[in-house]
């Protein structure tokens, strides 16, 4: 198979994280619960995942780094503690639904950018308009529908000018993109541990400047006798029992990415994803999505072929994409493939010439002959 899918999860992973999975699974048992060898264990492991994701993300505490369930888990804890109800939220036109539906929920005034695709500038220039109004400010680094990436760097800027709360979904830039949470100045940063971090699914980040309201409560092995979640982090957003195995993972492959350096991992995806593009351009009736800020993927639409039909005949020939409007309806809208959707590749670092040239060549021979 040639797996091109990395924008929905990491399939192609560093072998020590599976391998780091099996130890925990059979000599870790849960963090916070025991003096025991196996609790201390679990304890030193999930402390090293926090202290390799403080490094990689330029943090000095390591209990800033809360563990979540995936990003989703993540933005829902930061849009809680944020947003309330008829506050006016400005957002990229390009948001996942990890975003938007959290705030519909909340009953936020949204305001989106509807700015053209790839056109940063354009961007940038309705964030610096419409921040002074705003009461929060969410934005995706990287459209995880078209690779688009945003100009985060400089809308944090204009949030801190303004005094104005800001949250970056982190999920498709994370261990791909640098990230600089202490210059970004952001209130929160949400990722998973499965995408560019190459840890299992099941595994998040939820990066924090200041403490927050819990979303969940329950036990966190610390202050048992207080009816309240413990005031200090990560406790305080950590209930329950914590997945240690998919910890463990994480670990190994937050390990992996500071090893190889995000700039050399974005090196080669880049060079990948451009190789793909140079290909797709060239077939016959297929429409690119492609422009000069883009990180990791792209998508296609064809003119005589429905997009879940495409990535179906695709899937029987062993090429794996994704189809459809990829959880991010509003960066369809934004990009105006709403009413088709796209045909998504999204690259890994693992992947190979080879594939990527082999996986254009049977793209261009489904086309000819639909």
């Amino acid at each position: 198979m040639i797996y091109l899918d990395s924008a929905a999860t990491s399939l192609l992973k560093p072998p020590a994280v599976g391998e780091a999975m099996l130890r925990a699974l059979r000599c870790s048992a849960s963090p916070g619960r025991g003096g025991h060898a196996a609790a201390m264990r679990a304890a030193e492991t999930a402390f090293a995942c926090r202290q390799e994701a403080a490094a990689l993300f330029y943090m000095e505490d390591p209990e800033q780094v809360v563990f979540t369930m995936n990003a989703t888990h993540g933005l829902n804890i930061a849009i809680a503690d944020t947003v309330t109800p008829g506050m006016t939220v400005l957002v990229s036109g390009y948001e996942h639904n990890a975003v938007m539906r959290p705030l519909y929920a909340l009953g936020a005034k949204i305001v989106e950018a509807p700015t053209p695709l790839f056109d940063a500038k354009a961007a940038l220039a309705f964030f610096r308009e419409h921040i002074p109004q705003a009461g929060a400010v969410i934005c995706t680094h990287v459209s995880n529908a078209f690779g688009f990436v945003l100009p985060v760097e400089e809308i944090a800027a204009l949030c801190r000018r303004e005094g104005v709360p800001f949250i970056l979904d982190a999920a498709q830039s994370a261990g791909a993109l640098d990230i600089d949470f202490s210059a970004l100045g952001a209130a929160f940063a949400a990722m998973p541990g499965h995408k560019g971090l190459l840890g299992p699914q099941g595994t998040g980040l939820l990066l924090c400047r200041d403490v927050p309201r819990p979303l969940l409560y329950g036990g966190t092995g610390s202050r048992s006798a207080e009816r309240d979640m413990p005031p200090f982090l990560p406790d305080r957003l950590e209930a329950g029992t914590q997945n240690l195995c998919g910890i463990a993972g994480l670990l190994e492959g937050l390990r992996f990415v500071r090893k190889k350096g995000t700039a050399r991992l974005r090196q080669r995806e880049d060079a990948l994803l451009r190789r793909l593009i140079r290909h797709l351009k060239t077939v016959e009736r297929l429409h690119v999505y492609a422009g000069e800020n883009q990180s990791g993927a792209v998508s296609v639409t064809a003119d005589r072929a429905d997009c879940e039909s495409l990535a179906a005949r695709l899937g029987e020939r062993g090429v794996a994409v994704r189809a459809g409007l990829h959880c991010a309806p509003a960066a369809h809208r934004t990009a105006g493939t709403f009413d088709t959707g796209t045909v998504r590749f999204s690259v890994s670092p693992f992947n190979t010439d080879r594939e990527i040239d082999a996986a254009a060549e049977i793209v261009k021979n489904i086309l000819k002959n639909w």
